[in-house]
């Protein structure tokens, strides 16, 4: 494809890693709720397995790293990452349980909800010395991580630190996406542990609320539920935060919340390069059909602008673009290519059928 961003790739293919948890998604057909549902549709997507299959479609070296029981289940998440491309080779076999995450899809002015069901599961039992993390991050020049990864227990945490170590050690990127979620930990745990972790941290992905449970900064006037954004508080909190923890990057998501149907979808940059000054990408209006992983393929997104494009406006751009149609997505896994996401950058979002 000719694209206007072509000249400005550099197409190498690149080692990415990922660790974190691949859960079973047991989601209620359409918009039934849960009372209502007699069956589940079944998929696998966690935070980190998402972002993986999306850096595959992209065309890079994509690894996840986790720990899944040997049994037939266990195999069914392995199959569904193998099946977009990702490598398996340095998952962990054993434990008993693969977590588990019911989710009620809502509509218009209900929201969507999330039922966790992932005590004990295989990865929460996972210790550092069952990976040889330094073959893991052997010419790899990428990893990311999110904030539930060491909200699942001090297990995980320690994997965790022990990824960071080797990744910082192989000269790779790290990347981090704050994900707070208050179903798995407290503010005041979440910031204990959080911290310290952001020493291994080169690019920031969160948004207002992650940023305020999970580091403990103020987002300033914002109330994504009314949707309204302050933009002067966005810049003055990525600025904030970029200057506390010495990240190379940090990126904002925007969302306008007009109902579970509709959000606005932006996002804001700051960075060491072309961009001294916080930037905003485009907004987009969606309408949802799975939200569900939108956060992954944002952060995925910009994995792959940061690692393709010399000018960061447009990596953000590529982020944001990626993110948008991952929302038309039904399941976790954003199933788009390169290609698809710069079309809509240069313009292509009409939706017309492709002929």
């Amino acid at each position: 494809m000719g694209s206007i961003y072509e000249c400005e790739r550099k197409r190498t293919m690149k080692k990415t890693v990922t660790f974190g948890e691949i859960m079973l998604r047991l989601a209620t057909p359409g918009f039934q709720r849960f009372v209502q549902a007699d069956s589940f549709e079944a998929t696998y997507g966690g935070g980190e397995a998402n972002v993986a299959v999306s850096l595959a479609n992209y065309g890079y070296d994509s690894h996840f790293v986790t720990r899944l029981p040997g049994h037939e289940i266990g195999q069914s998440a392995v199959n569904s990452l193998r099946r977009f491309g990702v490598k398996t080779d340095y998952i962990v076999r054993g434990g008993d349980r693969v977590g588990i995450y019911y989710l009620e899809t809502g509509a218009s002015q209900r929201a969507s909800k999330v039922i966790y069901d992932r005590a004990d599961s295989a990865v929460t039992q996972m210790t550092p010395d069952m990976v040889d993390w330094a073959k893991v991050f052997e010419h790899a020049d990428w990893f990311h991580w999110t904030g539930i990864t060491p909200a699942l227990g001090e297990n995980a945490t320690q994997c965790l630190i022990e990824a960071c170590k080797e990744a910082k050690k192989a000269g790779a990127t790290v990347s981090c996406d704050l994900n707070f979620r208050k179903k798995l930990w407290t503010e005041k745990k979440a910031q204990s542990v959080m911290n310290p972790l952001m020493e291994y941290v080169d690019v920031c992905i969160a948004n207002e609320e992650d940023v305020q449970k999970s580091l403990g900064f103020d987002a300033g006037k914002t109330n994504v539920e009314s949707a309204e954004l302050d933009e002067e508080g966005y810049k003055r909190l990525a600025e904030a935060i970029r200057k506390e923890y010495s990240f190379s990057t940090v990126a904002i998501t925007l969302r306008e919340s007009y109902s579970a149907s509709r959000n606005g979808w932006s996002a804001m940059l700051h960075d060491e390069g072309d961009c001294s000054e916080p930037v905003r990408s485009d907004r987009y209006d969606i309408s949802i059909v799975d939200r569900v992983g939108g956060g992954d393929s944002f952060a995925s997104g910009l994995i792959c602008g940061l690692m393709s494009y010399e000018n960061s406006k447009d990596a953000l751009a590529f982020a944001v673009a990626a993110s948008c149609l991952k929302h038309t997505i039904h399941g976790d896994f954003n199933l788009v290519s390169r290609e698809e996401v710069e079309k809509l950058m240069a313009g292509g979002g009409s939706g017309r059928v492709e002929r």
